[in-house]
């Protein structure tokens, strides 16, 4: 795997107001080829009972997807002639302080940016897939384990293919994914074994999976039966001469419209990617209409429209201003990014719903970014090897949400209690509590509850006063808080306190 490096930022008297935003992989887009002996012309698969996938070879093919009870709406689709698997391996840091991160993408070791569709195979029942599975992986089954298909209804559909890398002339550097890269991009060719199944998990949702396998540095141009395929073999077979006439590291070393460098950091980049064993980032791209509104992405205040935005799914401290100005800017200068921007959030999450009634989440946990920069297309970036998730089918808000619900579970309805009176939020202590009681009490105003953040106690620092963060009751300034609770529980008031278990005490 590509190197991580975590550092803490030791809190200094006085910050960088004005944090730069964090170098990422830029959005990265190739071409997409297939097999024309192996992959039909034109061809509508049943993944399912209720769900179809149309491959077509127009304009350099493409996929999209329907489920049968509405097959003029398309679920899902990619861009045709272009791949909607790519693949890269980034070396990342993260510099975290206070709970708030800084997550930045440095070298780029390894990138396969261009896609080959070799086979798209009917899976009709589980034993099959397994045989194919394996067929195709050489025994390596990580992808396909048996639980991953407790809800599958079969037949599955699997896509397998070659991603690979295909470095050109310095016009890369003003064009496609290298205009926007600002940081150095050097490996040798190689090119990976990709794997993408797509299943129905029930009546409106088609699962997904994508796995990449390690890079081949081995290069072989068996991607294209094409006359343009058996060019480049030829052309491979003459730089393979030319490799061992001229040593490896003088031909991959040679400026190809990468930011350049010296040759000695050139060689050091390419010694460490021929170590590197599998690849990190994932990146899954497919189309979007240009008037097309997203929505979700779990708990987010600066917008309702992510349309334009770059989403990154991370949890972290939301941060003193988030962005508005001049609170962002005081909390920055006394702690390292403590002012957040617009995306920092404590509960975000890896779904969306879009104006046309389309919706996709991903499962897991890794970090995943949601790029909706591109007017016809988003790419969602996943720091890992692999990635699974569902696109689900409704046709309103309320349906998607029922159904994003069914899988990943809904909350229990709430007590009677919660709505039998006010939750009186405070802080203050032991006193101050029984103090707002006796008040609301005289008033014959019904509490079912005392919410108290500062249950822990707090701490003055320089951006003012904290709680501390150990989650242990601080009995000085709630002397006697078995008795509080004793007495307030004698009256059915319930006791809220605040715990956040990603933080620690400094």
């Amino acid at each position: 795997m590509g190197k991580l490096k975590i550092t803490k930022k030791h809190h200094k008297h006085l910050n960088n107001p004005f944090p730069s935003t964090p170098k990422s992989l830029p959005f990265i887009q190739g071409r997409l080829l297939f097999n024309s002996q192996n992959v039909p012309s034109n061809k509508i698969f049943s993944v399912g009972k209720d769900f179809q996938l149309l491959w077509s070879i127009k304009n350099g093919g493409s996929l999209s997807i329907y489920h049968q009870s509405q097959p003029t709406k398309t679920l899902w689709s990619t861009i045709p002639g272009q791949a909607f698997v790519t693949a890269a391996l980034c070396e990342t840091e993260v510099e975290e302080s206070r709970g708030s991160f800084a997550v930045k993408d440095r070298n780029v070791y390894l990138l396969c940016d261009h896609q080959t569709i070799e086979d798209i195979r009917v899976i009709s029942e589980p034993d099959h897939y397994f045989d194919q599975f394996n067929d195709l992986s050489s025994g390596n089954t990580s992808f396909a384990q048996k639980n991953d298909l407790k809800d599958t209804q079969f037949p599955a559909l699997m896509i397998t293919g070659w991603l690979f890398s295909n470095r050109r002339k310095k016009r890369h550097q003003e064009s496609g994914i290298y205009k926007d890269t600002q940081f150095a991009t050097r490996g040798p060719p190689t090119c990976a074994r990709y794997w993408v199944l797509f299943d129905q998990k029930n009546n409106n949702q088609i699962g997904f999976q994508v796995r990449v396998g390690p890079p081949n540095f081995e290069f072989q141009q068996r991607i294209s039966p094409t006359p343009l395929g058996r060019h480049r073999r030829l052309r491979w077979k003459l730089g393979k001469i030319r490799r061992r006439k001229l040593g490896w590291f003088r031909f991959v070393t040679r400026s190809r419209g990468f930011v350049a460098g010296s040759s000695s950091s050139e060689e050091e980049m390419e010694m460490k990617a021929a170590e590197l064993t599998e690849f990190n980032r994932i990146c899954i791209t497919y189309s979007s209409e240009g008037n097309e509104r997203f929505y979700g992405f779990g708990e987010q205040f600066s917008h309702m429209d992510f349309k334009g935005k770059r989403v990154p799914i991370f949890v972290q401290e939301q941060g003193i201003g988030r962005g508005d100005q001049p609170i962002t800017f005081a909390a920055n200068l006394v702690s390292y990014r403590a002012g957040g921007d617009w995306s920092t959030t404590y509960a975000p999450s890896p779904f969306y719903m879009t104006s046309m009634m389309r919706s996709l989440y991903l499962e897991g946990y890794d970090y995943s970014v949601f790029d909706m920069t591109r007017h016809d297309k988003v790419q969602i970036q996943i720091q890992s090897n692999s990635v699974q998730g569902r696109i689900l089918n409704g046709n309103s808000p309320s349906e998607i949400i029922e159904n994003f619900t069914e899988n990943i579970g809904r909350p229990p309805e709430l007590p009677k209690w919660i709505i039998s009176g006010a939750v009186v939020g405070m802080q203050g202590g032991t006193e101050a509590v029984r103090r707002v009681w006796d008040e609301l009490k005289d008033h014959s105003v019904p509490i079912s509850a005392f919410w108290l953040q500062d249950w822990v106690g707090q701490r003055e620092t320089m951006i003012g006063s904290q709680l501390w963060w150990n989650w242990e009751v601080d009995t000085t300034r709630y002397h006697g808080w078995q008795q509080l609770i004793k007495d307030l529980g004698a009256k059915n008031i319930k006791v809220m306190t605040y715990c956040n278990p990603l933080s620690s005490s400094d």
